[in-house]
């Protein structure tokens, strides 16, 4: 039964985001998504408590199309969970191994990585390698080296990772690497013979049964799928020239809020990879680091501890897992709680939209529950 509180405080939140903005905030995109299953049960096994399913602003600001609760979005490096998963489908069949190291299919690539860099290292971001991106930077910027258009395929990305020093000893800290997933999207490439995006598609999305997730061009974007904005020199503009035309591993992919309730119940049901894989995702590297602080941009309190296992941050102490994305014309946030059988997504069509709404979301979602 929807929650007349939780879309009172979607409705309180979005408009208050939208004066934030200013001129033209009011047609900011945002969609949110909170369900409830039994404690224990997986998303998508039983009945389902819909407590709000909502949208509000366009999802295309020059044809005026209202944004609605199926439209597809991007979500950045909420995409990373769908790589980890990807690569982790081929440490399970035996193609690849946590201790693989990336020098043994780079060859003679990127010869300032480490040679003790492993898949583990990466897919929890202590690899140490130096990043090609600066997540600091201005949103508005024009931050990729390269023109968007030429970066297609896994192999696209090696031009714009090389040159960039060694951060740190491999395994021995914690910082946030978006050049990190793009290695791991080559080395999968490399290691199965099978292209990236189709290695998603078939060891990910399909079985899963997220049907309307997949890596879209940003300039042949299909109708149901939202539009990224950025305000550049005071006027709206879209994302297209700021982002690569596809998704990448670190990031890029559209999704819906239903299937990333399909993606949680796959993940945690084993439908995707085998449960000790699961729960290696699941848990903080041997090292212990703790990630104070997402890159991207984060959801929760500045207080609240924030851990990364293998593709996945892992919110507080209990057994939640979360994906979170920003990028210039992209907010995503998606958790699921197995104690409470909660699942919460929010997503919006700027770098900032959805992060108020699914603070104050989370915030409520107690009450509204009780």
């Amino acid at each position: 039964m929807v929650s007349t509180g939780l879309r009172r405080t979607f409705d309180d939140a979005v408009t208050a985001a939208a004066q934030e903005v200013g001129d033209g905030g009011e047609d900011v995109g945002v969609v949110a998504r909170v369900t409830r299953v039994a404690p224990g049960a997986l998303p998508g096994s039983g009945p389902v408590d819909v407590l709000l399913d909502a949208a509000a602003g366009l999802a295309d600001r020059r044809h005026g199309v209202a944004l609605t609760p199926r439209h597809r979005f991007a979500v950045a490096s909420g995409s990373k969970g769908f790589t980890a998963a990807a690569v982790l489908a081929l440490v399970a069949d035996g193609t690849l191994d946590l201790s693989t190291t990336a020098r043994s299919l780079l060859g003679d690539d990127l010869p300032l990585v480490d040679d003790a860099v492993t898949v583990e290292h990466l897919l929890s971001h202590r690899s140490g390698i130096g990043d090609y991106l600066d997540d600091d930077a201005d949103v508005s910027e024009y931050l990729m080296p390269v023109p968007v258009h030429a970066l297609v395929d896994a192999e696209d990305y090696l031009p714009i990772l090389d040159g960039h020093p060694q951060a740190f000893a491999p395994g021995t800290a914690f910082a946030y690497c978006n050049g990190g997933f793009v290695v791991l999207a080559a080395l999968a490439q490399r290691a199965s013979g099978v292209p990236f995006h189709d290695l998603v598609r078939t060891r990910v999305l399909e079985p899963a049964g997220m049907a309307s997730t997949g890596y879209l061009r940003s300039d042949a974007l299909p109708g149901d799928a939202a539009v990224g904005y950025v305000q550049v020199d005071g006027q709206w503009r879209s994302n297209v020239h700021h982002l690569p035309v596809v998704g990448g591993g670190d990031g890029g992919a559209y999704t819906t809020t239903l299937d990333m309730e399909r993606f949680w119940g796959a993940l945690l049901g084993g439908r995707i990879l085998p449960d000790e894989l699961v729960e290696r995702m699941r848990r903080v590297p041997a090292d212990g680091a703790t990630a104070a602080e997402a890159a991207d941009g984060t959801a929760h309190d500045d207080d609240e501890e924030e851990r990364y296992g293998l593709g996945l941050w892992l919110p507080g102490t209990a057994d939640a897992v979360a994906l979170e994305g920003q990028d210039t014309g992209v907010s995503f946030f998606s958790t699921h709680d197995p104690a409470t059988g909660l699942t919460v997504t929010v997503a919006g069509t700027t770098a900032d939209a959805a992060w108020p709404v699914a603070q104050a979301l989370r915030d409520a979602v107690p009450d509204a529950v009780a």
